[in-house]
C-alpha cells in the first residue's frame, strides 16, 4: 500500500480574500483535485497574508477563511487524502520567514513582477505596509516549510516560485555547503541540502479573463463568477461578457473573452472548433447563443459542487474540525523542517516540542 510518505509532496493554497471563482478553478484548483491520489497534498489557508492589505478587517478575514474551506470541500478536496491547514497556527512558518528574509535582498524582492502588479491593481501606491513586502518572504516560507516537489499555481504566481527556488538554493549553499554550480537542483538534498528546489505546476488556463472582457478575473474588480454562484447568477454574469460584436451575421474574431470561456468550459473539441469557425465566418450565430451554451457548461461543472457545498452550509464546527486535524499534521512536518534548518544554522541548542490543541 502506498502511503503519504511514499508520494511526492505538493504545497499550494489561497489567501482568504473572498470566495473562490472560476479563475481559481482553471488556474490551480482542478489541478489539485487531479493530484490528490498520487501526491501528498498540503493546502494552506494563508490567513496571515490577508492582513497585509486588510489588517483592519479581522472578521471578514475569518469569514473568508471558513468560506474557502467550504469551496475546497465543494470542489472535491478530500480532507482524508489532503491536508488543509491554517497558516497562523503553524509557528514554524513565521520563524522560517525571518531566516529567509536574511537571504533575500530588497532589490531582488522589488523586482518580483507579481508584487509590482499587486501594488498597481490594488492601488496601494507607496502606502503599503512593511508586512505587504514581508508577505512575499512569508510565501517562500509557506512553501519551503513543507519541502514540496511541486507547487500548483496560476501563471501570475510563477515569479514567486522562482524566488522560492533561489532562496532554497541560497540556504543550502550558505548553511549546508551545497555548491549550486556543481550540484543540480534535483540533487540538492542528496548533497546535504535541507530544502529541495520546488517546481511550479501551472493550470491548463494560465489566466482567465473576467466577465468585463479585459481584466483577470478578480473579486475586487467585480468581474468574477464564483464557484458558489447559483445557476441563475452564472447565466446573468456570462451574458455580461463583452465582445463588441453587434450582429450574428457579422464575421467575428474568436480570439476574444467569450471564446476563452468556450475553450475553458466546453470540453467537446469538435464543438469548440465548430463554434469558432461559424463565429469567424458570421454564420448566423449570435453571442447570445454561444453565451447560453457556455452558461450551461459552467453550471454543469458547478452543479456537483453546489450539492457538496450544501452539506457544509451553516455548520462552522465541521470546518474547524477539518482545519484542526489538518493543522496538527502540518505542524508535525513543518516542525521537522524547522529543526533541520536550525540544525544547519547552528541554532539547535536543545530540542523543542510543539503542543497543539
Amino acid at each position: 500500500m502506498t502511503t503519504a510518505q511514499d508520494k511526492p509532496r505538493i504545497l499550494t493554497g489561497d489567501t482568504p480574500t473572498g470566495r473562490l471563482h472560476l479563475g481559481h478553478w482553471v488556474g490551480s484548483l482542478e489541478n489539485r483535485l487531479n493530484l490528490q491520489d498520487d501526491y501528498d497534498c498540503y493546502f494552506i489557508l494563508a490567513n496571515m497574508h490577508a492582513y497585509t492589505t486588510r489588517a483592519d478587517k479581522p472578521d471578514e478575514i475569518r469569514s473568508d477563511t471558513i468560506e474557502i474551506v467550504r469551496d475546497y470541500l465543494a470542489a472535491g478536496i478530500d480532507p482524508q487524502r489532503s491536508t488543509i491547514f491554517l497558516q497562523t497556527e503553524v509557528p514554524a512558518i513565521a520563524e522560517l520567514t525571518w531566516f529567509f528574509a536574511m537571504l533575500l535582498g530588497y532589490g531582488r524582492l522589488m523586482r518580483n513582477p507579481t508584487i509590482k502588479t499587486e501594488i498597481e491593481v490594488k492601488g496601494l501606491g507607496d502606502q503599503y505596509s512593511f508586512g505587504f513586502l514581508m508577505y512575499a518572504v512569508g510565501q517562500i516560507a509557506d512553501i519551503l516549510a513543507f519541502r514540496p516537489k511541486y507547487v500548483p499555481v496560476g501563471v501570475d504566481q510563477v515569479p514567486h516560485i522562482e524566488m522560492t527556488r533561489e532562496i532554497a538554493r541560497r540556504f543550502n549553499q550558505v548553511y549546508c555547503d551545497v555548491d549550486p554550480n556543481k550540484v543540480s537542483d534535483e540533487e540538492q538534498t542528496q548533497a546535504g541540502g535541507v530544502f529541495p528546489i520546488p517546481e511550479a505546476l501551472v493550470g491548463r488556463i494560465a489566466r482567465l479573463v473576467g466577465t468585463d472582457g479585459k481584466n483577470k478575473m478578480s473579486k475586487s474588480l467585480n468581474n468574477a463568477i464564483f464557484l458558489s454562484d447559483t445557476p441563475k447568477v452564472v447565466k446573468k454574469k456570462v451574458n455580461k461578457i463583452f465582445t463588441g460584436r453587434q450582429n450574428p451575421t457579422d464575421p467575428g474574431n474568436p480570439d476574444n473573452a467569450l471564446f476563452e470561456y468556450v475553450t475553458a468550459f466546453i470540453h467537446d473539441e469538435a464543438r469548440v472548433a465548430e463554434l469558432r469557425d461559424r463565429y469567424a465566418r458570421g454564420d448566423n450565430i449570435g453571442d447570445g447563443e454561444i453565451k447560453a451554451e457556455v452558461g450551461d457548461a459552467i453550471n454543469e461543472l458547478l452543479d456537483p459542487m453546489r450539492e457538496r457545498r450544501a452539506q457544509y452550509e451553516g455548520n462552522d464546527d465541521i470546518i474547524i474540525d477539518i482545519l484542526r486535524d489538518g493543522t496538527r499534521r502540518a505542524n508535525e512536518l513543518a516542525e521537522d523542517t524547522l529543526a533541520s534548518a536550525k540544525q544547519a544554522m547552528r541554532l539547535d541548542y536543545f530540542p523543542r516540542t510543539l503542543t497543539c490543541g
